[in-house]
């Protein structure tokens, strides 16, 4: 393993450049299902397999799952959702996520989030979104194995278009859309898919048949 990359997620876990996301984070009380947990209530590092050719990036932890977990999309629907999809298609070995000592390991692919604190209204800020950049960037460059980029909702979209943009790459008139996929020079392949939130679940905007299709499309282009 590169270790740089524990070291990386050593320092995620300590920091707070942003007053709103740590009173917030710190602040949140537990429901009454998880009344008997001590919520984790700091930045919430990525995790996976370090030789990943894949990474997923998310929005951010949600306040009782990551926040209470410690672990991305780890003890919420989002999480149910993205899991079962990923260990259909053969990137985790099991297809739920409750706590960091679960068992659970993601084969060839590596989660982290564009924001890495738990925000009110799960809505980070621009300027939350700026100063939490420097982490993706960190990671994007330590998981040196990566070859496609799957961005869960907008905001990761977003995210991971500012980085091209940082190294160099023009992304004028690039457009988010589920299933969307977009080819770089010297840079990861991006694709597309909505947020597994139960807003885009429960109402069937997002199905588990449209995910995996996703899913596929990316075990395909990793093979080739």
């Amino acid at each position: 393993m590169n270790k740089s990359l524990p070291l990386l997620n050593e320092k995620v876990t300590k920091c707070e450049l942003c007053p709103r996301l740590v009173k917030y984070r710190e602040s949140v009380e537990p429901r009454k299902a998880f009344r008997d947990q001590t919520y984790w209530k700091k930045p919430v590092p990525g995790f996976g397999d370090p030789k990943a050719q894949l990474l997923i990036i998310g929005l951010a932890p949600s306040a009782h799952g990551g926040n209470r977990t410690g672990r991305i999309f780890t003890g919420d629907l989002s999480g149910d959702f993205l899991f079962k999809a990923l260990y259909q298609e053969g990137f985790a070995n099991q297809a739920l996520s409750r706590d960091k000592n679960d068992g659970l390991e993601l084969m060839n692919a590596y989660i982290t989030a564009a924001v890495k604190c738990a925000p009110p209204n799960n809505k980070p800020t621009a300027l939350e979104k700026r100063t939490c950049f420097q982490y993706l960037t960190q990671e994007m460059r330590l998981l040196s194995n990566v070859k496609a980029i799957l961005t869960l909702g907008r905001f990761a979209f977003e995210a991971y278009l500012d980085f091209l943009k940082s190294v160099g790459q023009n992304v004028k008139g690039l457009t988010f859309e589920h299933g969307k996929k977009y080819h770089f020079e010297n840079a990861p392949f991006l694709f597309c898919a909505y947020h597994p939130s139960p807003q885009n679940t429960n109402t069937g905007k997002l199905t588990m048949q449209q995910f995996c299709a996703v899913l596929r499309g990316l075990n395909a282009f990793l093979r080739k």
